[in-house]
Protein backbone atom coordinates (compact mmCIF):
# COMPACT_ATOMS: atom_id res chain seq x y z
CA UNK A 1 0.00 0.00 0.00
CA UNK A 2 1.36 3.25 -1.19
CA UNK A 3 0.80 6.93 0.64
CA UNK A 4 -1.00 10.01 -0.07
CA UNK A 5 0.79 13.00 1.38
CA UNK A 6 -0.95 16.66 1.04
CA UNK A 7 1.42 19.55 0.66
CA UNK A 8 0.61 23.08 0.85
CA UNK A 9 3.48 24.31 -1.75
CA UNK A 10 2.80 28.28 -0.43
CA UNK A 11 1.58 31.25 -2.17
CA UNK A 12 3.57 30.74 -5.41
CA UNK A 13 7.30 31.34 -5.45
CA UNK A 14 9.83 28.65 -4.80
CA UNK A 15 11.19 30.34 -1.69
CA UNK A 16 7.86 30.13 0.12
CA UNK A 17 8.11 26.09 -0.61
CA UNK A 18 9.18 24.47 2.70
CA UNK A 19 12.11 21.99 2.25
CA UNK A 20 10.28 19.31 4.02
CA UNK A 21 7.57 19.93 0.90
CA UNK A 22 10.51 19.83 -1.55
CA UNK A 23 11.97 16.77 0.07
CA UNK A 24 8.30 14.97 -0.54
CA UNK A 25 7.71 16.21 -4.09
CA UNK A 26 11.11 14.92 -4.93
CA UNK A 27 10.50 11.47 -3.25
CA UNK A 28 6.56 10.81 -4.86
CA UNK A 29 6.00 8.41 -7.73
CA UNK A 30 3.03 10.82 -8.72
CA UNK A 31 2.38 14.71 -8.18
CA UNK A 32 -1.55 15.79 -8.36
CA UNK A 33 -2.91 18.90 -8.96
CA UNK A 34 -4.20 22.06 -10.74
CA UNK A 35 -1.84 22.52 -13.33
CA UNK A 36 -0.88 26.06 -13.15
CA UNK A 37 0.95 24.91 -10.05
CA UNK A 38 3.32 22.17 -11.41
CA UNK A 39 5.49 24.95 -12.77
CA UNK A 40 6.33 25.75 -8.98
CA UNK A 41 7.80 22.32 -8.18
CA UNK A 42 9.38 20.52 -11.31
CA UNK A 43 12.27 21.12 -10.81
CA UNK A 44 12.11 18.87 -7.48
CA UNK A 45 10.35 15.92 -9.44
CA UNK A 46 11.97 13.04 -9.36
CA UNK A 47 12.88 11.07 -12.76
CA UNK A 48 9.53 9.10 -13.99
CA UNK A 49 7.70 10.87 -11.94
CA UNK A 50 4.46 12.00 -13.74
CA UNK A 51 2.13 15.16 -13.35
CA UNK A 52 -1.28 14.47 -13.23
CA UNK A 53 -3.88 17.36 -13.44
CA UNK A 54 -7.78 17.44 -13.61
CA UNK A 55 -8.83 20.71 -14.22
CA UNK A 56 -9.85 23.38 -12.29
CA UNK A 57 -13.35 23.03 -9.42
CA UNK A 58 -12.24 19.15 -10.25
CA UNK A 59 -10.98 18.71 -6.04
CA UNK A 60 -13.17 15.70 -5.89
CA UNK A 61 -11.53 13.90 -9.14
CA UNK A 62 -7.97 14.54 -8.19
CA UNK A 63 -8.76 13.30 -4.76
CA UNK A 64 -10.45 10.02 -6.44
CA UNK A 65 -7.24 9.85 -8.41
CA UNK A 66 -4.86 10.08 -5.38
CA UNK A 67 -6.49 7.41 -3.56
CA UNK A 68 -6.55 5.20 -6.34
CA UNK A 69 -2.88 5.42 -6.97
CA UNK A 70 -1.81 4.75 -3.44
CA UNK A 71 -3.81 1.99 -3.44
CA UNK A 72 -1.44 1.10 -6.23
CA UNK A 73 1.51 1.28 -4.04
CA UNK A 74 2.58 4.33 -5.07
CA UNK A 75 3.58 7.80 -3.33
CA UNK A 76 1.49 10.12 -3.97
CA UNK A 77 2.06 13.98 -3.39
CA UNK A 78 -1.30 15.88 -3.55
CA UNK A 79 -0.79 19.90 -3.89
CA UNK A 80 -2.51 23.08 -2.80
CA UNK A 81 -1.22 26.35 -3.49
CA UNK A 82 -0.66 27.94 0.12
CA UNK A 83 -1.68 25.65 3.24
CA UNK A 84 -3.15 22.04 2.25
CA UNK A 85 -5.55 22.43 5.14
CA UNK A 86 -6.84 25.86 4.63
CA UNK A 87 -9.51 25.97 1.89
CA UNK A 88 -7.49 23.01 0.33
CA UNK A 89 -7.26 19.46 -0.47
CA UNK A 90 -6.44 17.79 2.79
CA UNK A 91 -9.79 18.17 4.48
CA UNK A 92 -11.47 16.31 1.03
CA UNK A 93 -8.91 13.73 1.24
CA UNK A 94 -9.47 12.65 4.64
CA UNK A 95 -13.34 12.79 4.43
CA UNK A 96 -12.71 10.33 1.62
CA UNK A 97 -10.57 8.09 2.78
CA UNK A 98 -13.60 8.12 6.09
CA UNK A 99 -15.93 7.34 3.48
CA UNK A 100 -13.88 4.80 1.73
CA UNK A 101 -13.05 2.91 4.29
CA UNK A 102 -16.48 2.72 6.11
CA UNK A 103 -18.56 1.84 3.21
CA UNK A 104 -15.85 -0.31 1.35
CA UNK A 105 -14.99 -0.34 -2.15
CA UNK A 106 -15.74 -2.83 -5.86
CA UNK A 107 -13.31 -3.44 -7.75
CA UNK A 108 -14.34 -0.97 -10.08
CA UNK A 109 -13.66 1.38 -7.25
CA UNK A 110 -17.20 2.12 -6.35
CA UNK A 111 -18.52 2.37 -2.85
CA UNK A 112 -20.90 -0.49 -1.04
CA UNK A 113 -21.76 -1.53 2.37
CA UNK A 114 -21.54 -5.45 1.80
CA UNK A 115 -19.98 -7.03 4.91
CA UNK A 116 -16.90 -8.34 2.69
CA UNK A 117 -16.08 -5.46 1.02
CA UNK A 118 -16.18 -3.49 4.01
CA UNK A 119 -13.23 -5.68 5.47
CA UNK A 120 -11.42 -4.79 2.18
CA UNK A 121 -12.12 -1.22 2.54
CA UNK A 122 -9.97 -1.46 6.03
CA UNK A 123 -7.19 -3.43 4.73
CA UNK A 124 -7.06 -1.17 1.44
CA UNK A 125 -7.06 2.11 4.34
CA UNK A 126 -4.32 5.02 2.48
CA UNK A 127 -2.25 6.57 5.23
CA UNK A 128 -2.22 10.17 4.20
CA UNK A 129 0.48 12.63 5.75
CA UNK A 130 -0.23 16.39 5.74
CA UNK A 131 2.36 19.43 5.69
CA UNK A 132 2.06 22.51 6.35
CA UNK A 133 2.31 25.36 3.78
CA UNK A 134 2.78 29.16 4.02
CA UNK A 135 -0.74 30.28 3.04
CA UNK A 136 -1.83 33.48 1.04
CA UNK A 137 -2.77 35.20 4.04
CA UNK A 138 0.55 34.68 5.76
CA UNK A 139 2.68 35.69 2.89
CA UNK A 140 0.30 38.87 2.39
CA UNK A 141 0.13 39.52 5.86
CA UNK A 142 4.86 39.75 5.51
CA UNK A 143 4.32 42.04 2.71
CA UNK A 144 2.16 44.27 4.24
CA UNK A 145 4.45 44.83 7.61
CA UNK A 146 3.48 43.13 11.08
CA UNK A 147 -0.52 43.12 10.64
CA UNK A 148 -1.82 40.33 12.15
CA UNK A 149 -0.39 40.62 15.47
CA UNK A 150 -3.41 39.94 17.57
CA UNK A 151 -6.76 37.54 17.20
CA UNK A 152 -7.51 37.02 13.88
CA UNK A 153 -10.13 34.83 11.44
CA UNK A 154 -10.02 33.90 8.22
CA UNK A 155 -13.30 33.91 5.78
CA UNK A 156 -14.07 33.25 2.37
CA UNK A 157 -16.87 35.13 0.36
CA UNK A 158 -17.29 32.33 -1.74
CA UNK A 159 -20.54 30.44 -1.23
CA UNK A 160 -20.02 27.50 -3.46
CA UNK A 161 -19.65 25.78 -0.81
CA UNK A 162 -21.18 27.62 2.19
CA UNK A 163 -24.54 29.26 2.68
CA UNK A 164 -24.15 33.01 2.02
CA UNK A 165 -26.22 33.69 5.48
CA UNK A 166 -23.96 31.60 7.17
CA UNK A 167 -21.06 33.56 5.68
CA UNK A 168 -22.91 36.65 6.66
CA UNK A 169 -23.11 35.97 9.90
CA UNK A 170 -19.46 34.86 10.06
CA UNK A 171 -18.82 38.60 9.04
CA UNK A 172 -20.72 40.04 11.42
CA UNK A 173 -19.12 37.67 14.31
CA UNK A 174 -15.74 38.83 13.15
CA UNK A 175 -16.62 42.58 12.77
CA UNK A 176 -18.30 42.58 16.70
CA UNK A 177 -15.20 40.40 18.24
CA UNK A 178 -13.23 43.04 16.71
CA UNK A 179 -11.04 40.23 15.02
CA UNK A 180 -8.02 41.02 12.38
CA UNK A 181 -9.91 39.49 9.17
CA UNK A 182 -8.29 38.31 6.35
CA UNK A 183 -10.31 37.33 3.44
CA UNK A 184 -10.39 34.86 0.60
CA UNK A 185 -12.49 35.02 -2.61
CA UNK A 186 -13.28 38.71 -2.37
CA UNK A 187 -14.97 38.57 -5.84
CA UNK A 188 -15.01 37.34 -9.00
CA UNK A 189 -17.01 37.67 -12.25
CA UNK A 190 -19.98 36.17 -10.87
CA UNK A 191 -19.35 37.30 -7.20
CA UNK A 192 -19.27 40.71 -7.17
CA UNK A 193 -21.68 42.01 -4.96
CA UNK A 194 -20.61 40.23 -1.61
CA UNK A 195 -17.21 42.52 -0.50
CA UNK A 196 -19.62 45.41 -0.69
CA UNK A 197 -21.75 43.93 1.59
CA UNK A 198 -18.71 42.60 3.79
CA UNK A 199 -18.00 46.27 4.37
CA UNK A 200 -21.79 47.38 5.55
CA UNK A 201 -21.51 44.94 8.16
CA UNK A 202 -18.42 45.77 9.49
CA UNK A 203 -19.45 49.55 9.48
CA UNK A 204 -22.94 48.40 10.81
CA UNK A 205 -20.94 46.51 13.88
CA UNK A 206 -19.20 49.79 14.74
CA UNK A 207 -15.69 49.12 13.09
CA UNK A 208 -14.21 53.30 12.10
CA UNK A 209 -14.51 53.92 8.69
CA UNK A 210 -10.72 54.56 8.99
CA UNK A 211 -9.81 50.80 9.94
CA UNK A 212 -6.81 49.80 7.79
CA UNK A 213 -7.12 47.14 4.93
CA UNK A 214 -4.35 45.66 3.23
CA UNK A 215 -4.89 44.47 0.00
CA UNK A 216 -2.17 41.78 -1.64
CA UNK A 217 -2.99 40.40 -5.25
CA UNK A 218 -0.82 37.52 -6.89
CA UNK A 219 1.41 37.70 -2.87
CA UNK A 220 4.82 35.83 -4.13
CA UNK A 221 4.19 36.14 -7.76
CA UNK A 222 5.48 37.56 -10.53
CA UNK A 223 2.97 40.14 -10.93
CA UNK A 224 2.12 40.44 -7.31
CA UNK A 225 0.98 44.05 -6.16
CA UNK A 226 0.30 45.29 -2.50
CA UNK A 227 -1.28 48.76 -1.13
CA UNK A 228 -3.39 49.75 1.97
CA UNK A 229 -6.40 51.56 2.22
CA UNK A 230 -9.01 52.36 5.03
CA UNK A 231 -12.33 50.38 5.55
CA UNK A 232 -14.54 53.85 3.78
CA UNK A 233 -11.84 54.41 1.28
CA UNK A 234 -11.89 50.10 0.14
CA UNK A 235 -12.71 49.70 -3.83
CA UNK A 236 -14.10 46.60 -4.50
CA UNK A 237 -13.67 47.11 -7.98
CA UNK A 238 -10.22 47.02 -7.28
CA UNK A 239 -9.45 43.30 -6.32
CA UNK A 240 -9.98 40.14 -7.58
CA UNK A 241 -10.60 36.41 -7.07
CA UNK A 242 -6.17 36.71 -6.46
CA UNK A 243 -6.38 39.26 -4.21
CA UNK A 244 -6.19 38.50 -0.45
CA UNK A 245 -7.22 41.21 1.82
CA UNK A 246 -6.36 41.84 5.56
CA UNK A 247 -9.18 44.26 8.07
CA UNK A 248 -7.29 45.54 10.62
CA UNK A 249 -8.78 45.49 14.45
CA UNK A 250 -9.09 48.51 16.27
CA UNK A 251 -5.92 48.82 17.61
CA UNK A 252 -4.35 48.63 13.93
CA UNK A 253 -2.49 51.64 12.13
CA UNK A 254 -0.48 52.61 9.71
CA UNK A 255 3.06 53.87 10.20
CA UNK A 256 4.63 55.06 6.45
CA UNK A 257 3.54 51.74 3.67
CA UNK A 258 3.57 49.23 6.61
CA UNK A 259 0.10 48.03 8.20
CA UNK A 260 1.00 47.31 11.96
CA UNK A 261 -1.53 45.62 14.95
CA UNK A 262 0.13 45.39 18.16
CA UNK A 263 -0.26 42.28 20.13
CA UNK A 264 -1.80 43.78 22.89
CA UNK A 265 -5.00 46.14 23.59
CA UNK A 266 -3.15 48.05 26.19
CA UNK A 267 0.46 48.00 25.00
CA UNK A 268 3.23 50.19 26.01
CA UNK A 269 5.70 49.76 28.99
CA UNK A 270 6.26 53.47 30.91
CA UNK A 271 9.40 54.20 33.01
CA UNK A 272 8.70 57.00 34.72
CA UNK A 273 5.35 59.16 36.00
CA UNK A 274 5.31 61.45 32.89
CA UNK A 275 4.89 58.13 30.66
CA UNK A 276 2.53 56.02 33.38
CA UNK A 277 0.69 59.73 33.01
CA UNK A 278 0.72 59.24 29.42
CA UNK A 279 0.13 55.47 29.26
CA UNK A 280 -3.36 56.04 31.78
CA UNK A 281 -4.60 58.38 29.71
CA UNK A 282 -4.26 55.89 26.43
CA UNK A 283 -6.09 52.94 28.29
CA UNK A 284 -8.62 55.56 29.20
CA UNK A 285 -9.44 56.29 25.35
CA UNK A 286 -8.73 52.50 24.52
CA UNK A 287 -11.65 51.44 27.04
CA UNK A 288 -14.11 54.73 25.38
CA UNK A 289 -13.20 53.09 21.78
CA UNK A 290 -14.02 50.30 22.51
CA UNK A 291 -17.16 51.22 24.58
CA UNK A 292 -18.63 52.99 21.59
CA UNK A 293 -18.23 50.43 19.21
CA UNK A 294 -20.11 48.04 21.62
CA UNK A 295 -22.77 50.50 21.77
CA UNK A 296 -22.96 51.36 18.26
CA UNK A 297 -23.46 47.45 17.65
CA UNK A 298 -26.08 47.10 19.94
CA UNK A 299 -28.28 50.01 18.61
CA UNK A 300 -31.44 48.92 17.35
CA UNK A 301 -31.31 51.57 14.22
CA UNK A 302 -28.39 51.41 12.68
CA UNK A 303 -28.56 54.64 10.28
CA UNK A 304 -29.26 57.63 12.47
CA UNK A 305 -27.84 60.73 11.33
CA UNK A 306 -24.21 61.56 12.54
CA UNK A 307 -24.93 63.95 14.91
CA UNK A 308 -27.32 62.62 16.67
CA UNK A 309 -26.03 58.92 17.09
CA UNK A 310 -22.80 61.26 17.77
CA UNK A 311 -24.89 62.80 20.82
CA UNK A 312 -26.73 59.20 21.55
CA UNK A 313 -23.37 56.97 22.16
CA UNK A 314 -22.45 59.58 24.46
CA UNK A 315 -25.59 59.60 26.19
CA UNK A 316 -25.63 55.66 26.38
CA UNK A 317 -22.04 55.72 27.65
CA UNK A 318 -22.44 57.81 30.11
CA UNK A 319 -25.73 56.09 31.51
CA UNK A 320 -25.50 52.44 30.14
CA UNK A 321 -29.33 52.95 29.55
CA UNK A 322 -30.35 51.97 26.28
CA UNK A 323 -33.34 53.49 26.71
CA UNK A 324 -32.25 56.87 25.51
CA UNK A 325 -32.38 55.62 21.72
CA UNK A 326 -35.96 56.49 22.56
CA UNK A 327 -35.34 59.48 25.04
CA UNK A 328 -32.89 61.31 22.97
CA UNK A 329 -34.51 64.16 21.00
CA UNK A 330 -32.29 66.11 18.64
CA UNK A 331 -33.66 68.63 15.99
CA UNK A 332 -32.46 68.12 12.99
CA UNK A 333 -28.58 68.65 12.56
CA UNK A 334 -28.63 70.37 16.34
CA UNK A 335 -25.53 69.02 16.94
CA UNK A 336 -23.82 69.96 13.46
CA UNK A 337 -25.05 73.35 13.52
CA UNK A 338 -23.88 73.76 17.50
CA UNK A 339 -20.26 72.72 16.18
CA UNK A 340 -20.32 74.71 13.32
CA UNK A 341 -20.66 78.27 15.74
CA UNK A 342 -17.67 76.44 18.08
CA UNK A 343 -15.54 75.43 14.93
CA UNK A 344 -16.25 79.30 13.63
CA UNK A 345 -15.87 81.46 17.12
CA UNK A 346 -19.67 82.32 17.30
CA UNK A 347 -20.03 79.96 20.47
CA UNK A 348 -17.84 81.28 23.39
CA UNK A 349 -19.37 80.28 26.59
CA UNK A 350 -21.49 77.11 28.01
CA UNK A 351 -23.57 77.73 31.16
CA UNK A 352 -25.08 75.08 33.23
CA UNK A 353 -27.58 75.44 35.59
CA UNK A 354 -25.82 73.51 38.53
CA UNK A 355 -21.98 73.17 39.00
CA UNK A 356 -21.89 69.48 38.44
CA UNK A 357 -22.89 70.03 35.07
CA UNK A 358 -20.31 72.67 34.13
CA UNK A 359 -17.60 70.36 35.95
CA UNK A 360 -17.78 67.11 33.84
CA UNK A 361 -17.75 69.22 30.33
CA UNK A 362 -13.81 68.22 29.72
CA UNK A 363 -11.36 70.91 30.22
CA UNK A 364 -9.14 69.78 27.87
CA UNK A 365 -12.03 70.41 25.04
CA UNK A 366 -12.67 73.96 26.50
CA UNK A 367 -9.57 74.96 26.78
CA UNK A 368 -8.23 73.20 22.76
CA UNK A 369 -11.75 75.62 21.56
CA UNK A 370 -11.16 78.34 23.72
CA UNK A 371 -14.80 78.39 25.12
CA UNK A 372 -15.42 79.15 29.03
CA UNK A 373 -18.01 77.14 31.15
CA UNK A 374 -19.99 78.96 33.84
CA UNK A 375 -22.54 78.24 36.23
CA UNK A 376 -24.55 81.43 38.57
CA UNK A 377 -25.39 79.18 41.02
CA UNK A 378 -22.79 80.20 43.57
CA UNK A 379 -22.93 83.67 42.40
CA UNK A 380 -23.10 85.95 45.61
CA UNK A 381 -25.29 87.84 43.68
CA UNK A 382 -27.56 84.91 42.85
CA UNK A 383 -28.96 84.50 46.31
CA UNK A 384 -30.08 88.59 46.44
CA UNK A 385 -31.87 87.90 43.52
CA UNK A 386 -33.37 85.07 44.20
CA UNK A 387 -34.63 86.28 47.72
CA UNK A 388 -35.79 89.70 46.59
CA UNK A 389 -37.67 87.94 43.71
CA UNK A 390 -39.18 84.91 44.94
CA UNK A 391 -37.35 82.35 42.86
CA UNK A 392 -35.14 79.69 43.20
CA UNK A 393 -31.57 80.28 42.84
CA UNK A 394 -31.10 78.28 39.51
CA UNK A 395 -33.63 80.44 38.35
CA UNK A 396 -31.91 83.38 39.64
CA UNK A 397 -28.64 81.99 37.96
CA UNK A 398 -30.40 81.99 34.69
CA UNK A 399 -31.58 85.22 34.91
CA UNK A 400 -27.96 86.51 35.15
CA UNK A 401 -26.33 84.33 32.64
CA UNK A 402 -28.87 85.97 30.23
CA UNK A 403 -28.03 89.51 30.99
CA UNK A 404 -24.53 88.65 30.79
CA UNK A 405 -24.21 85.88 27.53
CA UNK A 406 -27.86 86.02 26.40
CA UNK A 407 -25.96 83.97 23.49
CA UNK A 408 -24.31 80.85 25.28
CA UNK A 409 -25.29 77.57 25.08
CA UNK A 410 -27.76 76.65 28.07
CA UNK A 411 -27.50 73.05 29.47
CA UNK A 412 -29.89 71.69 32.04
CA UNK A 413 -28.87 68.31 34.03
CA UNK A 414 -30.53 69.02 37.08
CA UNK A 415 -33.76 72.37 37.56
CA UNK A 416 -36.56 71.99 35.39
CA UNK A 417 -37.59 75.67 36.79
CA UNK A 418 -34.19 77.34 35.38
CA UNK A 419 -35.07 75.68 31.90
CA UNK A 420 -38.68 77.01 32.52
CA UNK A 421 -36.67 80.21 33.15
CA UNK A 422 -34.80 80.39 29.88
CA UNK A 423 -38.04 79.81 27.72
CA UNK A 424 -39.42 82.82 29.60
CA UNK A 425 -36.72 85.03 29.33
CA UNK A 426 -36.47 83.94 25.10
CA UNK A 427 -40.08 84.54 25.00
CA UNK A 428 -39.47 87.70 26.04
CA UNK A 429 -37.00 88.59 23.97
CA UNK A 430 -34.11 88.69 26.80
CA UNK A 431 -32.44 85.50 25.79
CA UNK A 432 -31.08 84.06 21.96
CA UNK A 433 -29.04 80.96 23.39
CA UNK A 434 -27.05 79.69 20.57
CA UNK A 435 -28.45 76.25 21.54
CA UNK A 436 -29.97 74.38 24.54
CA UNK A 437 -29.20 70.82 25.95
CA UNK A 438 -32.51 70.31 28.26
CA UNK A 439 -31.53 66.99 30.34
CA UNK A 440 -33.34 68.22 33.73
CA UNK A 441 -33.93 64.98 36.25
CA UNK A 442 -36.84 64.43 38.68
CA UNK A 443 -40.90 64.42 38.85
CA UNK A 444 -41.80 68.18 39.35
CA UNK A 445 -42.64 70.13 36.45
CA UNK A 446 -39.48 67.80 34.92
CA UNK A 447 -41.39 66.86 31.68
CA UNK A 448 -43.50 69.84 31.25
CA UNK A 449 -40.43 72.10 30.86
CA UNK A 450 -39.46 70.11 28.35
CA UNK A 451 -42.30 70.37 26.30
CA UNK A 452 -41.89 74.18 26.91
CA UNK A 453 -39.08 74.20 24.70
CA UNK A 454 -40.22 72.16 21.68
CA UNK A 455 -41.60 75.52 19.90
CA UNK A 456 -38.50 77.19 20.13
CA UNK A 457 -38.07 76.00 16.33
CA UNK A 458 -34.55 78.21 15.35
CA UNK A 459 -32.93 77.11 18.73
CA UNK A 460 -30.84 74.31 18.16
CA UNK A 461 -32.23 71.53 21.10
CA UNK A 462 -30.90 68.33 22.24
CA UNK A 463 -33.62 67.43 24.96
CA UNK A 464 -33.70 64.04 26.99
CA UNK A 465 -37.71 63.53 27.15
CA UNK A 466 -39.22 62.25 30.00
CA UNK A 467 -38.15 62.24 33.47
CA UNK A 468 -34.80 60.54 33.23
CA UNK A 469 -32.12 63.27 32.88
CA UNK A 470 -28.85 64.78 35.21
CA UNK A 471 -25.60 66.54 35.26
CA UNK A 472 -23.67 64.08 34.06
CA UNK A 473 -26.33 63.88 31.08
CA UNK A 474 -26.32 67.60 30.52
CA UNK A 475 -22.14 67.36 30.43
CA UNK A 476 -21.84 64.32 28.13
CA UNK A 477 -24.01 65.82 25.59
CA UNK A 478 -22.16 68.97 26.00
CA UNK A 479 -19.09 67.27 25.02
CA UNK A 480 -20.41 65.52 22.12
CA UNK A 481 -20.35 68.87 20.67
CA UNK A 482 -17.61 70.02 21.11
CA UNK A 483 -15.53 66.70 19.90
CA UNK A 484 -18.16 66.46 16.96
CA UNK A 485 -15.45 67.02 14.52
CA UNK A 486 -14.36 63.35 15.79
CA UNK A 487 -18.10 61.40 15.01
CA UNK A 488 -17.28 60.28 11.71
CA UNK A 489 -14.13 58.04 12.59
CA UNK A 490 -16.07 57.02 15.74
CA UNK A 491 -12.95 58.12 17.55
CA UNK A 492 -14.28 59.63 21.09
CA UNK A 493 -11.77 60.48 24.20
CA UNK A 494 -8.49 62.42 22.84
CA UNK A 495 -9.40 65.20 25.51
CA UNK A 496 -9.84 62.94 28.14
Amino acid sequence: MGKIIVAGIGPGSGQDITPAVMKAVSEADAVVGYKYYFRFIEKYLKEGAVCLDTGMKQEKDRARQAMELARQGKTVCVISSGDSGIYGMAPLLYQMRSQESFAGIREDNSLCTGKEEIKRGQEEYVEIETLPGISAFQKAASLLGAPIGHDLCIISLSDLMTPWLLIEKRIRAAAQADFITAVYNPKSHGRYWQLYRLVEIFLEEGRSPQTPVGCVRQAGREDQKVWTTTLSALNPEDVDMFTVLIIGNSQTYLEGSAMITPRGYYSGNATSNECNCRSERKIGQDIMHESFRTISSELKCKDYPLGHKWALLHAIHTTADFEMEHLLYTDENAVERLYQKVADGTLKTIVTDVTMAATGIRKGALARLGIEAKTYLMDPRVAQIAEKEGVTRTQAGIRLAVEEHPDALFAFGNAPTALMELCSLIRQGKAHPAGIVAAPVGFVHVQESKHMLLPFKDIPKIIVKGRKGGSNLAATLCNAILTFDDAKNLDPGRDL
